[in-house]
Order: C-alpha cells, then structure tokens, then sequence
C-alpha cells in the first residue's frame, strides 16, 4: 500500500483533492430522497443553488483541466452527466460546510488573513516589501477585486478551519500501522533459475506459412502511418495587435486618465505586540490586557531596542510573534482601522501607546515608510503602449473574425485571400495526423478540434480549405491540405527481416515457457536447489532491480512450508522460476519510515471522518434536490 502511494504521489495528489477542501467529497445524486417542484437545482439551508451557479462552476473546473493538461485535456470526459452532477455534489458540500461555518460563528482574523496573502508567490519585490500593484493585476487578469478576493479567502480559510477540526481527531492504532508496516518490512530470501529465450533458439523451425501468418494477423505492425503536409492560417490576439497603431497623444490621454493605476500610495512598515483579549470579554480582562500593554509601552520607551525580544516573549499574534512582530509593509485598508490610523500616525522609530482593536491591545513600532510616489510617463510609455493595443485588438478582434470567416469559407481551396486581406501569415507543417502530436505542443494547428476539422473528405479529397476553429480564446485556424499520404501496409518482402526477428523472439519465448513450467512441476513435487542463483533478500521497501511481474510473484507466493516455489513469464525475457527459503523481520527497522506510514494511515481514517461529517453537514442542512437538477441530467443524456 505504502509503495503505491510512494510511487504515485501525482495520482493520490489528484485523488485526495476529490476528498479534502476545497472540493470536498462528491455524493451520488440518488442518495437523495426526493425531488421538489421549487426553482433552480437543489436547496441547502435554505438557500438555493441556481442553475448558472452550476454551469458556472462546470466551466470553472473544465478550464483549470485545460490549464493543468493543454492539449491533452479532452473536455468530452468532464462534459458527462456523471461530471456534471459530481460538481452539483461539491457545490452542495460546499454550501451545508458553509452554513455550519455561520452557525459556528467561526471568524478569520485580518492579521491571518493577511499572512495568508503575504505567502502569495510572486508578490513580493527585490526589497522584501509586498508588491500591491502586481496583487490588483493578478487579481485583474481573473476579473476580481481586492475586496472580494479578501471576501473570498476569508470564506475559504473558514472552510479549512472547519474542516480541519474534523480530520485531525482520527488517529491510526499502533497495532493496525505496526501489523501494515511489519507487511512492508517482511523480507525474503529468493533464489531464481532463469529459462533464457535465447538459449533456445536453435529449437526453432521457422517456415513462410509462419512468418505470412504472422504478417498478416500483425499487420499493423508494419503499416505506415496517415499523415499530411498542411498550410494553416491564425488569427489571434497578437496578429490583431500588431497591426493596431497607438500615437504619442494616445499614451499621454491614457496616462493622465489612470494615473492612480500607475501611482503607489504611502506604505509603512511595522511591528506590532498583541495582548490578545476577546471583544465582548469582561472589563476586568481589558483592563488586565490594556494594564500589560501600559507596561511594555513603558520598557519600550526605555528600551527600544528590545522590541523584537520582547514580541517574541510576550505577544499573542501567531503570524507575527516568532519575527519579532514585524508585518512588513502595508498599505491603507490592509489593517483594521485603530492599528491603521495609529501606524500611519507615528513618525518612524516610535512606539504607539496601546491600541484598542476587537483583537485586544497592540503595541505598534513604525520601522519603515515608502512615501506615495507616481511613475513618470516615459516609464511607463512601453507598457501603456501595450495596454491600449490589447484594447484595440479586443475591438477589432471580433470585426477581424467575421472577416476570417467569410473569406475562409468564400476562397474554398486557398488561404491567399485570406493572409492578404488581413495581413496574416501562412505558415505549414509537415507529417501532421489525425491526432494531437507531444512533440508539436501547442502549436495551433496541433489541437483536437482543428484536426477533425482538417481530416475530412471535403478537405482530404476535394482539397477545400478547412472550416474555421477556434482552437483558443480569441484564436481562430484554417488550414488546407498540401499533401495526403493514407495509412498503407508495407509489402511483405519490405519488412520480412523485421517479421522474421518477431517470429523468432516469439517462438523463444514459447519454448522457454514450456520448458520453465515443466520445471516448476518437478521443483514442487521434490525440492533441488541446483542450478538457481545466489541468495537474494527482497521485501516491499526494497524491490530495486525486479520486474513487477516477477516481485509480484514473489510477494504472493504461500510461505507456510519452505521452500516454496513461483513462476512467472516475462516477455522477452524467458520464465523465471523463484526459491523462497526464508521469511523474516529485518532486525533493524527505520523508525522515521514507520512513523509517516502511520501518518499515511492517519491520513486516510482522516479522509473517511471528513465524509461521514460532511454527509451529516448534508443531513443537517436538510438538502433537497430540485427538478431543475433532473431536467438538466437528463439534457445532458440526450446529448
């Protein structure tokens, strides 16, 4: 079990996310009692669940596969009803997960949230300072906000609040991990006696019935692939942009128009000591807190210096205690508003009296201050340049499809038309198939869709140019066939050293077979231990240098009477036969290696609690479907 999961770490990755937050377990539709006449595709505490929210989050998941995988992801797998209704599932989780977070009252503080978002690659500039500009534009580039980016997180991080205080109350007994482990650990000693498919080769009789035999039950061995010469046209993006012009004037307009974009407001950067003190808690605990904070304001102004020493000691703010309270630089609206009117209030070096916010009593040191600054035009002349070509593009963009289109579709058997009208380049490729080719990437013309395009009978036989397809957004392709060459059989006499070579590994392999089973019969029957290998030791932690085919024969063979004895064909190899001689514990464990084991084990029983209360979540939250889930089940049925 341990080595699967060592060995396919990707695959168990992508399986848990089916199972853990965000995505949460998907439930089986049936498993609801009944449907209900009301609008929209199900209920969760009262709250529906429309169907553009479904359709939504069905576009969301079929566009992060596109991204993971390229032109290996075929949406045709996730565009099922099965698909489809596994994403209704996860929003319902997601949903009855969330009505507990409510009903629990449980709250993210900013100061997580904030370190949260600190952790963010990318966002952090050479000086170490975080990097809001680039933070809207990521942002941007998704169509969101700061705000309900923050909104979200904030959900988000809830959610796994929640769900952790699930999974981490499951817990692995010691004699089930020690039982799974002494599994992993068992060793045995094995010895091989191996029949070579070589050594029988003079046994062979090989004759042309055989070999045109083989020829013709193998044939598409020795086919030649279908593959053609093509020329493709592309209209994107960039072809558009390359062909938009922006003036001197242009740039200036739009640079005075979105100054603030270009403009960086005052940042500080402070350190902070919480006495952590609730917000609704007794006067006598506040004064307790505010009492505590008086006295580190007055060390500190002693001391300065000892601010750090004294943050680790005695603050109660996790993300910030073990850095000496440092927060790094922050802008206005990244702080509540008592620790952020106070910070933007002191001079650097000096220490605040004690701050009242609903997280208790801060001591606030101001170590740095970037004053508001505005980028000069030249610096940015280049990439507001860029930005209003992209804006263009994204005008002309649809005016240039049309174009595409109709002189594609009105210049039947050339692309000349179309590359001169609107300034595009006709490219080619060469041994171009049916099918996506690895090696060609994402060239454009190397896309599932523009290939079933490409490989029909109007295009392969009346040469025609292809349909237009949109291989990306915002790209469209065309192409034509130069040059066809279809799937064709070689000749016999061609590759008859080639058959002769199979028929021969073949029929070795046949004879050491037989031979090596014969043997294995007379070894169970009377045990010899002549002519086997030296001794080796092989357990489920140390298998270097075994095929799977013979380690599984290994592993499975009974050992309640020693010697025991396996077989195993491989091809191309011969048949091996295999002598257990013994069976032991290694002296000597590895302790680390058990522990994460039982951390594995832990793990799963983890995974089975979050879906036991989940389907609780479910249950409580009295979740119904509605019709609007059946009728668009079905829909997708028909399709």
């Amino acid at each position: 079990m341990f080595e699967f999961i060592r060995t396919h770490q990707r695959l168990m990755q992508f399986l848990l996310l089916l199972f853990i937050f965000p995505s949460f377990a998907f439930f089986g539709l049936e498993g609801y009692s009944r449907l209900t006449d009301d609008s929209g595709v199900a209920k969760v505490a009262g709250q529906t669940i429309t169907k553009e929210e479904w359709d939504a989050a069905h576009r969301q998941q079929l566009e992060r596969m596109r991204q993971a995988y390229g032109n290996q992801f075929d949406s045709k797998l996730f565009d099922t009803p099965e698909a489809r209704r596994a994403i209704l599932d996860n929003l319902i989780a997601q949903r009855a997960l969330g009505a507990e977070v409510v009903a629990s009252k449980l709250v993210v503080p900013d100061q997580a949230l904030q370190q949260s978002i600190l952790q963010i690659p990318g966002l952090t500039k050479p000086d170490g300072s975080f990097d809001n500009e680039q933070y809207r534009v990521l942002l941007a580039a998704q169509g969101m906000t700061p705000k309900g980016y923050e909104a979200s997180l904030r959900r988000e991080m809830a959610l796994q609040q929640l769900n952790a205080a699930i999974q981490t109350t499951a817990f692995a007994p010691k004699t089930v991990a020690d039982n799974l482990s002494n599994l992993n650990d068992q060793e045995r000693t094995v010895q091989m006696l191996n029949f070579k498919p070589d050594a029988y080769a003079a046994q062979v009789k090989m004759t042309d019935d055989m070999l045109k035999a083989y020829y013709d039950k193998n044939g598409k061995r020795f086919e030649t692939p279908e593959q053609a010469g093509i020329e493709y046209v592309v209209l994107d993006a960039a072809a558009v942009a390359a062909q938009s012009q922006v003036t001197d004037d242009d740039i200036k307009s739009y640079y005075q128009q979105n100054q603030k974009q270009y403009s960086t407001e005052e940042q500080r950067r402070a350190s902070h000591i919480l006495i952590a003190v609730k917000k609704d808690a007794p006067a006598a605990d506040k004064a307790a807190a505010k009492a505590k904070a008086e006295g580190l304001v007055a060390q500190l102004r002693k001391n300065p210096g000892e601010f750090a020493k004294l943050a680790k000691a005695d603050s109660q703010d996790p993300g910030s205690a073990a850095n000496g309270g440092d927060l790094g630089f922050f802008g206005r609206g990244a702080m509540v508003k008592p620790f952020e009117d106070a910070a933007f209030g002191l001079k650097q070096g000096e220490i605040s009296d004690p701050v009242e916010s609903d997280f208790g009593y801060h001591v606030i040191e101001v170590t740095g201050i970037k004053p508001a600054a505005v980028k000069p035009l030249e610096a940015v002349k280049d990439e507001i340049a860029g930005e209003i070509k992209k804006q263009i593009a994204a005008k002309k963009y649809s005016e240039m499809a049309d174009q595409f289109n109709n002189l594609v579709y009105e210049n039947g058997d050339s692309l000349k038309a179309v590359a001169d009208k609107l300034k595009l380049k006709i490219q080619t490729a060469t041994g171009v198939a049916r099918t996506p080719n690895p090696a060609a990437g994402a060239a454009p013309y190397n896309n599932g869709k523009f290939l079933a395009a490409l490989f029909t009978d109007d295009v392969i036989k009346a040469k025609h140019n292809s349909e237009t397809v949109q291989v990306a957004p915002n790209t469209l392709v065309a192409g034509r066939i130069t040059e066809y060459k279809p799937v064709a059989m070689r000749a016999f006499d061609e590759v008859k050293a080639d058959v002769q070579k199979a028929v021969l590994q073949q029929e070795e392999q046949a004879l050491a077979t037989k031979a090596g089973q014969a043997r294995l019969a007379q070894l169970q029957a009377k045990d010899d231990g002549a002519g086997f290998s030296d001794a080796k030791v092989v357990s489920r932690v140390k298998a270097e240098g075994w095929t799977q085919e013979a380690f599984n024969a290994v592993m499975k063979v009974d050992t309640a009477k020693l010697p025991a004895y396996a077989g195993v064909e491989t091809p191309g190899l011969g048949y091996q036969i295999f002598r257990v001689t013994k069976v032991e514990q290694p002296k000597v464990v590895d302790t680390a290696r058990r522990k994460a084991e039982q951390e594995q084990i832990a793990s799963a029983l983890s995974q089975q609690e979050a879906l036991a209360y989940l389907g609780y979540l479910r249950e409580k939250a009295k979740t119904k479907l509605l019709k609007g889930a059946a009728s668009v089940s079905a829909d997708d049925s028909a399709k």
